[in-house]
């Protein structure tokens, strides 16, 4: 259930943040304790989400949907090493290119299979040249 987040209010729960990006309250305090969050408390002992919290957890999402690991999203808080920030999203943009990469392989892969009319896959010429890679070299029986 998502909740209309008012930026303009100072302050919100940890239930109120949780049910507006979807999330169940124990995901907001796992963040808290590996260090991806800091709310503040009320005299209470409550968290208390301010527009700036708010922002940090969109953007841990939008990391976790690139596929980045809680470790690497830490380097993207404030106060981190812009050297050791820069070294990771490196890192993470070619593992994101490799799976990019594979995936478009795979896609072509089946989509080669779709345009086959043989009853037989594994005799289509176009499907035969999709997976001669991973097919051991006769002559040296070493894969290509």
């Amino acid at each position: 259930m998502r909740v209309n987040v008012d930026m303009k209010s100072s302050e919100m729960s940890i239930g109120a943040v949780a049910a507006h990006f979807g999330l169940a309250p124990h995901v907001l305090r796992h963040w808290e304790s590996v260090g991806l969050l800091a709310p503040a408390r009320d005299p209470a002992g409550r968290r208390r989400y301010t527009a700036g919290d708010i922002t940090r957890v969109a953007v841990i999402l939008r990391a976790k949907d690139a596929g980045l690991s809680l470790e690497s999203i830490r380097v993207l808080a404030p106060g981190a090493d812009p050297a050791k920030r820069r070294d990771v999203l490196r890192e993470e943009a070619a593992g994101l290119r490799r799976r990019i990469a594979a995936a478009q392989a795979s896609l072509e892969l089946l989509e080669g299979g779709l345009n086959c009319d043989y009853e037989d896959i594994t005799q289509c010429p176009n499907f035969k040249r999709l997976v001669a890679d991973r097919i051991p070299d006769a002559a040296s029986g070493v894969r290509g």
